[in-house]
């Protein structure tokens, strides 16, 4: 056998063992996606798959299964039991499991969904990841939706006795508390279903922000938009994955995973929203077949009205769901809002 031979064998062998070494300590996450690949939520999600294995050099994959492993409402326990290592939802699916982030969805939150996703970031990390409610999940990433929109099919809203004994879809406690102080019937159901519903005639109205209007294709049925300044409720959402699959993740992937999680998600996830929106409401403008309202007085006084009653009834049950320090929240986030909003 040569030198040249022997080299080469050398190197050969190195190099298999290299590739053994990158192949072992490589990990593949999965994550359970309940919304269409064109949707831009699930864009939202491979951008920062992209992201993770472009943190950690690869060590790291998310691979996005090929449909949902469980209906939206479970996503949260499927992150928990490890049915997938990563899945993403909303906390007010589960509204009693997840009360501690009711504050983050009533009234005038804000007009920005960037700066409200990175003011509920600012306010997990600082008053609220002990929570038990958050156990055996490491939270990666939280969102909101930004401003929500009261949407009718046939007039516009703009006082009291506009929404009078009017039926509202709504998605949550919270709405059905705000839809109920304005004078107007809750309907509970999912957005999805909306289209078929004032088509019936079953709803006359419904809450979404404004890309849910076009997103959902409701623009050609929900042609009457009344914008709440701040928004008339929010919603809040999250990026989650099983605590003992991060657990065993090195702690230089733990590192990399996080530089392109917490805030940075949230600034995409905000940012993307609030350019949807932007784009809906240019298209819905453009199209001359859509009337854009603003609330008067007395509507924005029931509406003020109905936030103080749900913060103030949240408060006083704080206790129960593991906050000591309710509005010392409520105030931390609205500063950490307006700090964001003002940069």
């Amino acid at each position: 056998m040569t030198i040249k031979t022997n080299i080469m064998g050398t190197l050969t062998a190195a190099t298999m063992i290299g590739s053994l070494s990158f192949n072992a300590q490589a990990e593949t996450l999965t994550m359970s996606n309940w919304v269409p690949p064109a949707h831009f939520v699930s864009v939202i999600l491979k951008d920062w798959a992209e992201d993770v294995s472009e943190a950690t050099e690869g060590r790291v994959t998310v691979r996005m299964l090929p449909k949902a492993v469980g209906s939206p409402p479970q996503h949260w326990e499927l992150a928990r039991k490890g049915v997938a290592d990563i899945t993403w939802g909303n906390w007010t699916y589960e509204p009693e499991r997840f009360k501690a982030v009711w504050f983050s969805e009533v009234p005038f939150i804000g007009d920005s969904a960037e700066a409200s996703s990175l003011a509920l970031w600012d306010t997990y990390k600082t008053h609220l990841e002990a929570n038990t409610a958050f156990d055996g999940v490491k939270v990666l990433g939280v969102g909101t939706l930004g401003p929500g929109v009261i949407n009718h099919g046939s007039k516009d809203i703009v006082t009291p006795a506009d929404l009078a004994n009017q039926k509202v879809r709504m998605g949550g406690p919270i709405q059905k508390v705000l839809i109920e102080t304005v004078g107007a019937i809750p309907v509970a159901a999912p957005a999805t279903k909306a289209y078929e519903m004032l088509n019936g005639g079953v709803i006359d109205a419904s809450l979404h922000p404004m890309e849910s209007v076009v997103n959902f294709r409701l623009d050609g049925v929900l042609t009457h938009h009344t914008k709440i300044p701040e928004g008339f409720y929010d919603a809040s959402f999250f990026l989650a994955m099983n605590e003992k699959r991060w657990n065993k993740l090195s702690k230089a992937d733990k590192e990399a995973i996080e530089t392109v999680s917490g805030a940075a998600f949230a600034k995409l996830w905000g940012g993307t929203f609030d350019a949807q929106s932007k784009a809906a409401e240019e298209k819905m403008r453009a199209s001359g077949e859509h009337s854009f309202s603003e609330p008067s007085p007395e509507l924005m006084a029931l509406i003020t009205e109905a936030r103080e009653k749900i913060i103030n009834e949240w408060a006083s049950d704080a206790s129960n769901f593991g906050i000591d320090n309710p509005m010392e929240i409520v105030n931390y986030h609205k500063e950490r809002y307006n700090a964001h909003a003002n940069k």
